[in-house]
């Protein structure tokens, strides 16, 4: 038996008969020839005969709504993921796999298949991610975030909303309530979170997965650090592809050396793809319809120290501009210190330098480092926070080396060279005025912004030292957003629109 055309699902078969009473919708043609109308039902029977390459009636039967149309890369993401109740989408980052999931979770919808999808995912794509691309892609969904105190979260959870959206930890604070939910489909997003399968959120989840559960889980960098990581992602999606216990699984991949270093082996690559099965995967590179460079916004949240002194600061802004007229000296000034606080440290009138907790806003980067294909470049736009930032990687072992206007041209020569054409280092902490101009970093495709800068120009620049020639993969552009200034600020400079050129105004919109 073999498919000859997938649209119509023609089908050439040495006995028809035997076709037709397995799928009772199905028309006889001459020269052994059967259409069968086209369904999940039909396509599941059809796998089950282990026909190879059956294709999903997504393809066939799907208007795919929202602004955009899909990519090649989607719609196969799509139709994979709706053939496969547990699944991987291991597709890089920037490569729309989130769009992907949607679609595909729409049909099911339609289908009638599942009734309600919760998303676990990272707090800070929450909104700027999930809630956004839902909008964009499934605006007739009703959708809602899960987030805040326990009542606010089982409320969500409890609503009527088909696409409920919460954050790893937020699982377990209703746990119960997901579980007698209706949640039909999980989707975990940024999936490196589960691959410790000892953690309570790893056991957490795993007590919601039922027989019947819909579960895809996605992440760019499966196993990155080591083949270990794959144990835990598979014994959710794949119990039966790794052995029951995690011991077992390390001496598959790993050979001890002495009492405190294990390597890989040389088939561990193998053993982990096996395990980490059913799968797709995408690379950028692969994907030679997408746009050669992406924008994502990715909110944090500030900690209570920096939100009391943001709070206090804007309240005095407040105050001083219902007694005075605002000058752009004294908006660029005030507006400044916002974005100080929020990147971390604020400058005192007297020159010394107040520090804040940036552990939320740090988590966030690791996770984008983490989702990187290539070497990475963080611009940081106040030099203080460049010395705590980088210290900070070094003692997680993430290899770096800063670039600011301390370092002398020489030196700096030398890391950009080292960057570029040595393994290591994988991150570049940089002040964005000093390589701004004139310097290739191709080495990297994804540039992290640890806060906004001011200047259209020193942005357009700074995002070019990966965009230009000499880039083998497409780019990715994250900004990490914290407070209501860096919004406004990335806001203007989305819009190509000079910051100072708008200042006052700004600064009038941020106080109201």
């Amino acid at each position: 038996m073999e498919i000859i055309e997938n649209k119509a699902l023609l089908l050439r078969v040495r006995n028809p008969q035997q076709i037709t009473t397995v799928i009772p919708k199905s028309k006889e043609l001459p020269g052994n020839q059967v259409v069968v109308h086209w369904g999940l039902d039909e396509a599941q029977v059809l796998r089950n005969l282990r026909i190879k390459n059956v294709p999903s009636p997504i393809l066939g039967r799907y208007d795919w709504p929202g602004q955009h149309r899909p990519f090649d890369h989607q719609r196969t993401t799509a139709a994979f993921l709706t053939m496969n109740r547990r699944a991987f989408c291991l597709n890089e980052q920037g490569t729309g796999k989130t769009g992907s999931v949607i679609w595909a979770a729409d049909y099911l919808l339609k289908a009638n298949r599942i009734r309600r999808v919760l998303v676990i995912c990272p707090l800070s794509i929450m909104d700027s991610a999930w809630r956004a691309d839902l909008f964009k892609f499934a605006m007739h969904r009703n959708v809602d975030i899960a987030y805040g105190a326990k009542d606010k979260r089982r409320a969500v959870i409890n609503g009527p909303a088909e696409f409920v959206i919460i954050n790893y930890d937020g699982v377990e604070i209703v746990a119960d309530d997901i579980e007698r939910g209706g949640f039909d489909l999980i989707v975990v997003d940024e999936a490196n979170a589960y691959k410790n399968s000892m953690t309570k959120r790893w056991k957490v989840l795993n007590s919601l997965i039922k027989h019947d559960t819909w579960l895809w889980m996605m992440t760019g960098t499966p196993a990155a650090q080591s083949p270990l990581d794959a144990y835990g992602l598979a014994k959710l999606v794949n119990p039966q592809g790794v052995p029951k216990f995690f011991t077992s699984f390390r001496d598959q991949v790993m050979v001890k050396l002495t009492n405190y270093r294990w390597v890989a082996k040389e088939n561990a690559t193998q053993t982990v793809y096996n395990a980490l099965q059913p799968a797709i995967r995408y690379t950028k590179d692969e994907c030679l319809d997408l746009p050669e460079m992406t924008y994502v916004r990715r909110n944090v949240e500030l900690t209570k120290q920096q939100q009391k002194y943001y709070d206090l600061l804007k309240k005095r802004m407040v105050i001083q501009a219902a007694g005075e007229e605002i000058t752009s000296v004294n908006a660029a000034v005030n507006m400044s210190k916002l974005l100080q606080i929020s990147c971390g440290a604020v400058y005192s009138d007297t020159g010394e330098t107040l520090e804040f907790d940036i552990s939320k806003r740090y988590s966030v980067l690791t996770e984008v480092i983490e989702e990187s294909s290539q070497k990475v470049l963080i611009f940081v736009p106040f030099k203080h926070v460049i010395a705590i930032l980088s210290q900070k990687l070094s003692e997680d072992g993430y290899t770096n080396e800063v670039i600011s206007g301390d370092v002398p041209a020489g030196k700096r020569t030398d890391i950009f060279r080292a960057f570029q054409n040595d393994p290591e280092p994988r991150v570049l902490v940089i002040q964005p005025q000093s390589a701004a101009h004139g310097v290739t970093l191709t080495a990297a495709n994804t540039v992290v912004w640890w806060g906004p800068t001011s200047s259209l120009e020193t942005y357009a620049q700074a995002n070019a030292r990966v965009h230009r020639s000499g880039q083998r993969h497409p780019s990715t552009v994250v900004q990490l957003a914290g407070s209501g200034v860096e919004r406004h600020v990335y806001n203007l400079l989305d819009k190509k629109i000079d910051v100072h050129s708008k200042i006052v105004d700004l600064y009038k919109d941020l106080l109201d």
